[in-house]
This record gives structure tokens, C-alpha cells and sequence, in this order.
């Protein structure tokens, strides 16, 4: 017979927590055997560039991040008002990690690397539509088009007014 768990369930919690991995998750590394299969070549949390990116093709300068949905904030607005215990805590560490990967994405960026980031459910979900994602990043890196070549609009681009307004057709103001 079973013994019963006499763990209360903030020692339970803390116990599954503290097994969460930082590094080498299943959607790492099933995205790194992906990329594997396909012929890239990466460096694995690379401590070179800001944040450790979860894969990085050094040859291309390319940093690709694997964030899962509740660490980094998807959907964070509507996840936020769900959270019931420890409220303040979670709140804070979730709104930190998600304003640390802009800069981290930022500065990564004016190093002249280019940045991917997939959620957790886009990796589990189509895997495949990922290393098409990574494989034509490294295409249009190997192959930049030319200025001239980008054809010309026939309808002005979408532009915000305001930083928070909806995207309009208005043309820009000079």
C-alpha cells in the first residue's frame, strides 16, 4: 500500500518548481534536432551575446530563443487576472522577464545579429513551419535583397498617428 503524501501543497509546489530546467527543455531541443536534421549548425545557449540565446547559427548571426508561454508573458493580460497565489511575486518576476527580453532582443539587434523567438506552443504545434522559419531567416541573410529591387506600393503603407492608435491608411504628415 501506498504511503499517503503528507507534503503540504506550498512544499509540493515549491518541489515542482525547483525541476523546472532553464536549459536544454524539451522544446530546445527538439527544435535543435530539428534544425540538426536539416543541415544547420548552431552553438547551444551561446554566453557570448546578451541573454544566452537558446540557439544561435554563428556563421549567419542569427540568435533563436525558445520562451515558453507563462515565463515569458503570452498573452500576458489575460493571464495576469488567473494568477491566485503569491499574486504579487508572479506578477513582478513575469513583467521582469518579459521587459528583460525586449532589451536583451534589443541589444542583441545593435550587435547586427538578427533575433527569432518562438513560443513554447509554436515549437510543440508545427516544429516544422519553425525551421522553415529559421531556414528562410538564413536565406535572406546569405542573399539580401537589393533596395531597388523591393517593388513599389500602389496604396500607402498602414502608419500609426499616435504610438497607440490603431494602424490607419492616412498618409504621413511632413
Amino acid at each position: 500500500m501506498k504511503e499517503e503524501d503528507t507534503r503540504t501543497e506550498e512544499e509540493k509546489r515549491s518541489y515542482t518548481m525547483s525541476r523546472v530546467r532553464s536549459t536544454g527543455t524539451v522544446i530546445e531541443v527538439s527544435l535543435q534536432k530539428a534544425l540538426w536534421r536539416k543541415g544547420i549548425r548552431y552553438r547551444k545557449n551561446y554566453k557570448k551575446l546578451p541573454g544566452s540565446p537558446d540557439i544561435v547559427v554563428v556563421k549567419y548571426k542569427l540568435a533563436i530563443f525558445c520562451d515558453g508561454e507563462f515565463w515569458h508573458g503570452k498573452d500576458w493580460e489575460r493571464r495576469k487576472p488567473r494568477i491566485k497565489n503569491n499574486r504579487e511575486y508572479w506578477i513582478k518576476k513575469i513583467e521582469g522577464n518579459v521587459e528583460r527580453d525586449k532589451r536583451v532582443t534589443r541589444e542583441i539587434i545593435e550587435l547586427g545579429w538578427r533575433v527569432i523567438r518562438f513560443w513554447e506552443t509554436e515549437i510543440k504545434s508545427d516544429i516544422d513551419s519553425c525551421v522553415d522559419t529559421v531556414i528562410n531567416a538564413i536565406e535572406e541573410i546569405k542573399n539580401p535583397k537589393p533596395y531597388h529591387s523591393i517593388p513599389q506600393l500602389k496604396q500607402p503603407l498602414k502608419v500609426a498617428e499616435e504610438p497607440n492608435d490603431e494602424y490607419s491608411s492616412k498618409q504621413q504628415k511632413d
